[in-house]
Formats: structure tokens, sequence, C-alpha cells
């Protein structure tokens, strides 16, 4: 028997990459469409999460938080292939609860400030010999721009706002791709650090979108809350309110598209619905 002792039968097909890198395990594992995800300890006790990947873009994830060396983001300890070893959040303090305590301000100045971490580290990131290979915005727009004749009017306004947005680029930056209140997390004496990168490279403007549709549909749909949020990303981003409102918009329909593909009606209205909200925000 290995010294880290019996492992869970429901972690047996995992076993190897527990021994590789003696790891015990430290919680329930947790499945997902894109990775297998299981708390650990590490040989020294260090709490630490085990990825495994099931996609392309998890593993192109992994290269970019690999890059990015702790700058912005979670620290990688082991890597290889689909498998990846990260530095496990334990800091008390959590996004989602902050804004359910009204300090939903100071929760979207910490992601804005986590964003501009990981888009300062850009100069490294794409210096290193062996950079990662990420995915340009207008790639990242193919489905709405693929779909938003059939999807409605919100959806052909926020592929128009796109396509001219991509026809008057700004310089680009490391993106994370998916920031919100689930995915910058408190990491103690590192601070707030997120996880979870799709791995994309584009104008910075775009990874503060998220955050206005979060934490969830119906808080960002609440009378006030988008103009207010809206206000604090452009302040705290600097980014100039007019850009901010187009690339909002297009988000929106980015979103609402990818919900309809998943067959998700009601999450593709409420993304459409906060993109109706923000055209108003292109008037101000």
């Amino acid at each position: 028997m290995s010294d880290l002792g019996p492992v869970d039968p429901g972690l047996a097909g995992d076993a190897a990459w527990l021994r590789r890198w003696r790891l015990r395990p430290d919680g329930d594992p947790l499945t997902t469409t894109s990775s297998r995800i299981i708390p650990v300890l590490t040989g020294d006790g260090v709490p630490a999460m085990l990825r495994l990947a099931h996609t392309d873009e998890e593993v192109r994830g992994t290269e970019l938080l690999v890059a990015l060396a702790g700058r912005g983001a979670a620290r990688v300890l082991e890597h290889d292939g689909e498998a990846l070893l990260l530095e496990r959040a334990t800091g008390p303090r959590d996004l989602v609860r902050m804004v359910t305590d009204g300090r939903d301000d100071e929760a979207t100045r910490i992601i804005c400030e986590a964003a501009g971490r990981i888009h300062g580290a850009s100069g490294l990131v794409l210096e290193r010999p062996d950079p990662p290979g990420l995915i340009d915005l207008p790639t990242w727009f193919r489905e709405l721009f693929a779909g938003a004749d059939r999807l409605g009017p919100l959806h052909r306004r926020g592929a128009d706002l796109a396509a001219e947005l991509f026809d008057d680029p700004r310089d680009a930056v490391v993106l994370h791709g998916d920031l919100h209140h689930g995915n910058v997390l408190d990491f103690g004496e590192r601070g707030w650090l997120a996880i979870d990168p799709k791995g994309l490279i584009g104008e910075a403007s775009f990874d503060y979108c998220n955050v206005l549709c979060n934490p969830s549909h119906e808080r960002a749909a609440r009378p006030g809350r988008l103009e207010r949020q809206f206000g604090v990303v452009a302040e705290a981003s600097g980014i100039g309110p007019a850009r901010l409102a187009r690339w909002l918009v297009a988000w929106c329909a980015l979103s609402s598209t990818w919900f309809a593909l998943d067959d998700d009606p009601a999450r593709a209205d409420s993304a459409a619905a906060i993109g109706e909200r923000a055209l108003t925000l292109l008037e101000a």
C-alpha cells in the first residue's frame, strides 16, 4: 500500500496523479463537463487543487496560469498535459457574500484590480520563449456573428458593435476571459487572485464586462444596479464610458447567444435583457 494511505474508490482513475505528485485527497471531488477537480494536500501538507482537464479550453487556461506565474492569478505548483496542481484559496472572504452584505462596489473594485494585474503581466507572458496559445476576440465572438440575425435585435446590435470595436482596435493584452465573483478568490496573504482563465488576447475593456452581469443575472437586473456598477468599473479601470458601454452590449449579446446554443432560453433571455439595459448607457 502507498504511504499516502488508501485512495477513495471514486478517485481510482486519478490515483496515478496523486501518487506522482505525492498528494492526499482532502475533500470531495467535483466533476464538470470541462474538468475534474480534487481538493488535495501536498506531501508537505499544503492545501492545493488537482484539476484534470477534459477540454482544450481548460488546457489553454492552464497554459496561461503557468505563464502568469502567480501574477494576479493562482500559482501553479505542478502541471503536465491535462493535469494541473494549483495553490488553493483558503482565505475566509467571499465576493458573492460581500455583494449580499451590501458591499457591491468593493467587490467590483476587487475584480477590476485582479483584471488589471493580469493585463499588466501581458508583456512577460507574451515575451516568453513558449507563450501560451491564446484565442483572439474576433474568434471568441464567432457564434454571435454567425447567429445574430436569427436570434434577435439585441444580438444583431451586439454583433454590429463588436465588429465596429474590432475595426477600431486598442492595444491587445492578455485576457482572463471569465472574470466574475466566483473566479476571484481570497488567497490569504497573497490577496485576491483569479482562477479558471479562458486564455484570450484582445482589448482590456472586454474583461470588465462580465462582472456587470454577475454574481447573478437577477442581481444585475435590479433597478439602478447596472448603472451604478458600470460607473464603478469605468472609474476603477480608467476605460471611457462610451467604449465600455459598447463592449458591454456586445458581451451581453455573446453571452445570450451561448445560453441559446446550450438550450437555456431563460438565461439567454435574461442576458439579453441586461444587454437591452446596457443600450441605454450608450446614450448617457
